[in-house]
């Protein structure tokens, strides 16, 4: 086996671990066949599958009957499409030989055969290939999930390493994953593909702990069970590391997470300067028991429920009383039961199969998000009946996102007013005194912010996508990434000039996206005068230790100096000094 190998990626989570390797082919499950013990039945794997396949016909009956009621027959056709991919002989008796002739396990051959198939497709071009595998893909985890293993096709890795970290290593995370995954006892994260805001990002921040993309080719390198480090501050992973390599990252891992734990007793404190100006620090959340975490680590509140992962891991369509109870429990576990709860979010990288999979040569720039909704204004109304009935149970406002003009901004407008009427027609109880606010992520809104701020209550701007957009380059792209730089003086412009335009109006400004997180970024956010920030739960701790750090004349100035610089690079040199200057910790987790 080889030695050392060293890839320098992407640094998309702060921290270091040294661990094992716990090793996925991407979407197609555990890269090492599973075959079956000496002494497991052959005939006993094959009924296991056959029962599988019959549970999952019977869910796709019940989801074929439940789409077409809540969004029409058309839309399932999509279900009907698998259900008849789920009969085919073909595919099943390439399946059952996989399990009779190679005594591979039922979940095993069930991805020998996809591969085999992405293989077919792949000659077919590309379109195709994308269509049919996602097909697939759905269809195959749905049987995997009823042979009782992990929402990636293999075992738990609970039972590597005696008892050392566990890392791990894929070509990519689906949104579709990224909950089950959160299930997991990982300890880092390392992907062939994606950047700073892909799912194998937000799930590794919200859960604190280090994570690398973009190291192309490591799938093909490290093995279950090897060695591997995981750098998430300067993108570099480790596989098979040497004595010396090992002891060095052995020694950077022990000095973070003790600085970790150190940070964690500020939570009861509250966030604040260094001269007193409070600064409320929210939390972005996926699922409650992300909410009950913002509460752990002393966020005020959550300022961002990214509601898509409830749709994207659900069997089917949640229907009114299975959103009204999601949200109900997010709210109840959110710090003084204060969310703030984003509307859909699907399209781009994030789909469900009952909405239409339609094959875009840009998807982040095409039909997604509120565009979605608005093609689908009846499902787009049950949702917001369900935030309205749950937001009974706490102080909750509803975000909308990618609004690009004021009209996309009084439909939406229109449609809350409709759902609102409707609860009230039949007697349903709800909070009438529910806020409204737009997600500033698309540049033309925030060039017109002056007409939006007439006709909304709050804003909350997603830097994450207002980055991208501005600067026309896709921030999971390793050849582009770079310039998705939220210390760019255009990004930094262009917040002001929407940071300004909101003290005139008095409307309450809220940053969400990942540089809310990151202590460069916070040192100029501050000092151009923000001052309510929403994160992933883990930085709560970080960045209130950074606020008592500095004081706002200091923050003022730093801004100051910032805004004449003309090169990300010389804003990235001075906000470093500065950092350093403050705290020489706190660098350990700043990642940008």
């Amino acid at each position: 086996m080889a030695g050392e190998t060293m890839y320098k990626g992407i640094a998309v989570s702060p921290g270091v671990v040294v661990g094992v390797a716990y090793c996925l082919d991407g979407s197609l499950g555990q890269s090492e066949s599973q075959y079956l013990a000496e002494d497991a039945s052959v005939p006993e794997e094959l009924v296991r599958f056959d029962e599988a396949l019959r549970t999952a016909a019977g869910e796709l009956d019940g989801i074929i009957a439940k789409v077409a009621q809540q969004l029409g027959d058309g839309e399932a056709d999509i279900f009907r499409s698998h259900l008849q991919m789920l009969r085919d002989p073909s595919l099943l008796s390439k399946v059952h030989d996989g399990i009779r002739n190679s005594r591979l396990t039922a979940s095993s051959a069930l991805q020998s055969v996809l591969k085999e198939y992405a293989s077919i497709f792949a000659r077919a071009g590309q379109e195709l290939f994308q269509e049919r595998m996602a097909d697939l893909r759905d269809v195959f985890a749905r049987i995997t999930a009823h042979l009782g293993v992990t929402g990636l096709g293999g075992p738990s890795p609970d039972t590597l390493g005696d008892g050392e970290p566990i890392v791990l290593v894929t070509h990519e995370i689906l949104p579709s994953q990224a909950i089950s995954l959160g299930e997991m006892p990982i300890s880092g994260i390392v992907t062939e593909v994606g950047g700073g805001t892909s799912h194998a990002a937000i799930l590794s921040r919200s859960r604190g702990i280090p994570a690398v993309s973009g190291a192309a080719g490591i799938i093909a390198e490290a093995r279950t069970g090897d060695t591997i480090v995981v750098d998430g501050r300067d993108g570099i992973v480790v596989v098979r590391p040497d004595p010396e390599t090992m002891a060095a990252y052995r020694k950077m891992q022990r000095d973070f997470f003790e600085l970790k734990d150190r940070l964690v007793i500020n939570r009861d404190q509250p966030a604040c300067l260094s001269d007193g100006t409070l600064v409320e620090l929210l939390a972005n959340v996926n699922t409650v028991a992300d909410a009950a975490t913002a509460s752990l680590v002393g966020a005020t509140g959550v300022g961002l429920y990214r509601t898509e992962y409830l749709f994207l891991t659900h069997p089917d369509v949640p229907d009114e009383e299975e959103q009204y109870d999601n949200y109900r429990r997010v709210i109840e576990a959110a710090p003084d039961r204060t969310a703030t709860i984003r509307t859909l979010d699907l399209g781009g990288d994030k789909t469900v199969a009952y909405l239409g999979r339609q094959h875009e040569a840009n998807p982040f720039m095409g039909w997604r998000s509120i565009r979605l909704s608005f093609e689908h204004p009846k499902f787009f109304e049950v949702q917001i009946r369900a935030i309205l009935r749950a937001a009974r149970h706490g102080k909750v406002s509803i975000l909308f996102p990618m609004i690009t003009t004021l009209e996309e901004l009084r439909h939406v407008n229109r449609l809350v007013d409709e759902a609102r009427r409707n609860l009230k027609r039949a007697g349903v109880p709800f909070n009438e005194d529910v806020k409204t606010g737009v997600m500033i992520e698309v540049p033309a809104a925030a060039m017109c912010i002056d007409a939006i701020l007439q006709e909304t209550d709050f804003i909350s701007i997603g830097s994450n996508d207002l980055i991208q957009y501005l600067v026309a380059a896709d921030r999971d792209n390793p050849k582009v990434a770079h310039l998705c730089d939220p210390l760019s003086p255009a990004v930094l412009r262009m917040l002001r000039s929407v940071f300004d335009a909101c003290r005139r109006t008095g409307t309450p400004v809220t940053l969400c996206g990942e540089m809310a997180g990151q202590p460069r970024s916070v040192l100029v956010l501050l000092g151009l005068g923000l001052r309510r920030f929403s994160m992933s739960p883990a930085f709560v701790p970080t960045i209130k230790a950074l606020l008592r750090s500095v004081s706002t004349p200091q923050a003022e100035r730093f801004s100051h100096q910032v805004l004449q610089l003309k090169t990300r690079e010389e804003i990235r040199r001075y906000l470093t000094e500065r950092l350093h200057e403050i705290s020489r910790d706190l660098e350990l987790f700043d990642f940008t």
